[in-house]
């Protein structure tokens, strides 16, 4: 038998090497007080004294950005999925009163390209620095017979702290105010229902949107999640937030009671603007309104439960946020969302 390579395999050692390379500057750029060593050891180091915590508790997420990297491969648009992966789980880290310290990553491919995994992991660095932590490592898995032609899955790993006193949910009680922080469109949740309603029209990705004024339907769904994590933690920091709900999967009906005290609820204020896309995903695919607000954001990309929400939308507005109203905190279980029929009218 002649001999034979890993490379033969269909792994490329060497590719993987100048993927590291490649990535390096990405990763030096993220990096932040606490940070021990760099990209290329068998672990990496964090010092939670040198980052200036006193009694911290420590928080840890993972997540993945789902069905939409179908999209991003059959688009080419790899700049913004990496975006995406850090907003899914810092997003959740920020929500229990922690700041992200530092981020991982694991990239699995078929085989490894290179110029795209370098987009990828850039949206990767890109959004670790909007949140203000660092990329310290992750994995590059090149896996042959597992992923075909240049299909890629996401997965990040985030871990953050909190001083012990400052851990959220926090003194929530019936009256106090719900406010929303905008989604900036379908963020990462609902692509398979998406792809299924797109398949049924006659649009393709580069189509100019019908939802949106000179943007191709790509454009418009592969608008990355937001990250909140800066303005949250200002919000934090003044004494004004007591709990906080990350919608992704499940909506707000399944995600704000995750955020709220045994024996409350919330009723939320109708109507509230959100992204053309959402009425048009209704309309088009015929959804009710109930399943509309279970499985995406429906523009509330965040809410806040605040002490004080004339204070809160100011500092909030300062730090370049565009907060409305949703609702209050009530006494009866369950999310009462009346006449909810005219949000995607």
């Amino acid at each position: 038998m002649a001999s034979v390579t890993y490379r033969d395999a269909g792994v490329d050692i060497a590719a993987g090497d100048a993927l590291v390379e490649a990535i390096k500057p990405l990763a030096k750029a993220t990096t932040r007080v606490g940070v021990l060593g760099g990209i290329g050891g068998f672990g990496a180091l964090f010092d939670l004294k040198a980052a200036g915590y006193t009694d911290p508790i420590l928080v840890s997420t993972t997540d993945g950005v789902g069905t939409k990297l179908k999209i991003a491969i059959e688009t080419g648009i790899h700049e913004f999925v990496g975006i995406d992966l850090v907003a899914m789980c810092v997003n959740d880290l920020v929500v229990q009163g922690a700041a992200p310290l530092f981020f991982l990553d694991y990239f699995a491919t078929g085989a490894l390209n290179v110029a795209q995994a370098a987009k990828i992991i850039g949206g990767i660095a890109e959004g670790c620095k909007i949140a203000g932590c660092a990329l310290v490592g992750g994995e590059t898995a090149e896996m042959p017979g597992m992923y075909a032609g240049g299909d890629y899955d996401l997965a990040g790993f985030a871990v953050g702290a909190a001083e012990r006193n400052a851990l959220l949910p926090a003194g929530i009680a019936p009256g106090d105010a719900i406010l929303a922080l905008p989604s900036s469109g379908v963020h990462s949740n609902g692509f398979s229902l998406v792809r299924k309603i797109i398949a049924g029209t006659n649009l393709g990705w580069e189509t100019l949107a019908p939802f949106a004024a000179g943007k191709s339907v790509a454009d418009v769904l592969m608008e990355p999640t937001r990250i909140y994590v800066q303005s949250m933690l200002a919000l934090h920091k003044a004494g004004f937030l007591k709990g906080a709900a990350h919608i992704t999967g499940g909506g707000l009906p399944g995600n704000l009671p995750r955020a709220l005290p045994e024996g409350c609820g919330a009723k939320l204020l109708l109507p509230w603007a959100m992204p053309h896309v959402f009425p048009w995903l209704a309309r088009t695919g015929n959804v009710a309104p109930e399943e509309m607000l279970r499985v995406f954001n429906c523009g509330v990309g965040m809410a806040l439960i605040v002490s004080d929400a004339t204070a809160a939308m100011a500092l909030l507005r300062q730090a370049g946020e565009s907060p409305f109203l949703l609702g209050e905190v009530t006494t009866a279980p369950g999310i009462v969302i009346e006449g909810v029929e005219t949000l995607f009218a």
